[in-house]
């Protein structure tokens, strides 16, 4: 295990969030018992109060103190909470019925982990210890220092934005309105015409990122639920909502080219536009468009920048945890709700209202694993075919909201060109920087990872044919007759023809006259079987018997 402890290191520490050490147990294994409560460390006592080394958990304790010498909680914030309990009830009911009846809308493959009463075990953040990805430069050294500079600027603060997120971590709101609180005034302007422009499909998120000097995923989600009037349907505190979203985006790693907030801004942005749908829109309730906006901005977070076949041959904890089976979507997931936990964001809310929330985002986030991509589209396909989807139930719209948030995470070479190609790019990238780390250490070098072998062209050319053109079909007979789905379609089409276009263009010349017409076939088709071996790794497809 020597080339392992190299790369995981031979002693894995973890960030705690305030979630014991004894929460991110396998799926099929029995939680023990909790034995200190919620912060999971010894007791240490001062007049009567435990201290520990989190201190979003002491304020709550100094709370509780506080709350008990006044005579208990207080009434209004019941009060207020019980003004939408009520009507969420009733549907919370219907999914659970749902579940419980083996539906296959709402499972997570026999993912879901409840602990002793239900309980959610979940995955405490930053578990994942990061890759030094400036060693896989070819430049090692000049590499080095510009990845690192790179890095410090964009996590540099201007003092105007800086000065605002200290008066609202304080509890004093800005005086400036809607959700651009956050941005210098410079940006202001810019910004929010972006904004009232975010229902496009040809929303620009990159230049969006840097008008709001990289707090593209906070802004617009800000943005979105104040567009849905989810702040005030659900009676969210403004400070623990703020902390949630910077919690999220801060656990995107920004070295990832592609896995990163901007993805996930990119994403919540597509499924916002779905969520416009005619056929979808009029059904939804707002726990729906709640559900689908905090997934799609959480679905990848703290995402390492490397594949689950990575994990599991470089025998990484994470793979041992939830036993090699959709590994990265578990960790996104209960990476979620200990965020949510530990910025009480749901803490005003009764106990089985949220815990129903962090399962039903916990199985919009599992269906993002591609191993599920036959099986979600084997069911989609029976359903629009049989014409029996009812959005009236409660659970066939959940399955909806999965099938959205699967054509919204992979939905780049659905985008114009301009923007496609640059997602394109970064996704390649990232998966070159694998093969880079894997032919470092001496692994076998995983599908499409091979900079030499794959390129850009050939691999987008297998992923639109393979994964993106048979999901965005249903997706297109479901919503039909819509304009953006015609358009999703079209850009898709031109977007391939233009990949095989360059493909062709970079084959050389001299190669392809000494070449027989057999080789150059075979080349060409090289890109598309790499991604079908990539994806039989997963099992997403079945080898005829």
């Amino acid at each position: 295990m020597p080339v392992l402890e190299g790369l995981w290191g031979p002693d894995v520490r973890m960030r705690d969030s305030g979630l014991g050490d004894d929460v991110g147990v396998c799926p099929d294994e029995a939680p023990s018992p909790p034995v200190w409560g919620s912060l999971r460390t010894p007791p240490i006592t001062c007049g009567g109060l435990s201290l520990a080394l989190e201190l979003p958990a002491l304020i709550r304790q100094l709370r509780a103190v506080w709350r008990a010498r006044r005579g208990g909680p207080r009434g209004p914030e019941k009060s207020q909470a019980s003004t939408w309990v009520e009507s969420e009830k009733e549907e919370v009911e219907e999914v659970k019925q749902g579940v419980e009846g083996g539906s296959a809308h709402l499972e997570a493959d026999g993912r879901v982990n409840t602990g002793h009463a239900g309980v959610l075990q979940v995955e405490r953040r930053g578990s994942y210890p990061l890759i030094d990805l400036r060693i896989l430069k070819t430049s090692a050294q000049q590499g080095g220092v510009e990845s690192g500079t790179r890095r410090k600027v964009k996590r540099q603060l201007s003092f105007q934005r800086y000065c605002h997120a200290s008066r609202l971590l304080r509890g004093a709101m800005p005086n400036t309105p809607g959700s651009l609180h956050l941005l210098d005034k410079n940006y202001l302007g810019q910004a929010a015409h972006m904004l009232s422009k975010v229902g496009t499909w040809n929303f620009d998120i990159f230049l969006f990122d840097r008008l709001t000097n990289g707090n593209s995923l906070v802004t617009l989600m800000c943005h979105l639920f104040n567009i849905y009037g989810l702040i005030h349907h659900f009676q969210l505190d403004m400070v623990k909502l703020h902390r949630f979203l910077g919690m999220v985006q801060e656990d995107y790693h920004s070295q990832n080219p592609y896995h990163n907030a901007v993805h996930a801004a990119d994403v919540t942005q597509a499924m916002y536009c779905y969520l416009k749908e005619p056929k979808l829109a009029e059904q939804l309730s707002p726990l729906d468009v709640f559900l689908a906006l905090m997934a799609a901005a959480a679905h990848d977070v703290d995402h390492p920048g490397v594949n689950q076949p990575f994990l599991i041959k470089t025998r990484h904890h994470l793979a041992s945890l939830y036993q090699n089976t959709s590994v990265l979507e578990n960790h996104h997931w209960r990476s979620t709700v200990g965020m949510l936990r530990e910025s009480g964001l749901l803490s005003h809310m009764p106990a089985d209202i949220s815990q129903d929330i962090e399962q039903q985002l916990g199985s919009l986030i599992l269906a993002t694993d591609i191993s599920r991509q036959n099986e979600f589209l084997s069911t989609f396909r029976e359903h629009l075919d049989n014409q029996d989807l009812d959005l009236q139930l409660a659970s066939h719209r959940h399955f909806i909201l999965q099938i959205a948030l699967k054509c919204a995470d992979v939905c780049n070479p659905c985008r114009v060109w301009e923007l496609s190609r640059q997602w394109s790019e970064r996704v390649c990238e990232e998966f070159y920087r694998q093969g880079d780390l894997e032919r470092k250490f001496d692994m076998e070098i995983s599908p499409l990872c091979n900079q030499q072998a794959d390129s850009v062209p050939a691999v987008q050319i297998g992923f639109i044919s393979y994964i993106v053109e048979p999901l965005f079909d249903e997706w297109h007979r479901f919503t039909e007759p819509s304009s953006l789905s015609h358009t999703m379609t079209g850009h898709m089409h031109k977007n391939k023809a233009r990949w095989s276009r360059l493909r062709y263009a970079n084959t050389p010349s001299d190669s392809q006259a000494e070449e027989p017409e057999g080789g150059r076939r075979r080349r060409r088709r090289r890109g598309g079987r790499h991604l079908l071996i990539f994806l039989l790794s997963f099992e997403v497809f079945d080898l005829p018997s």
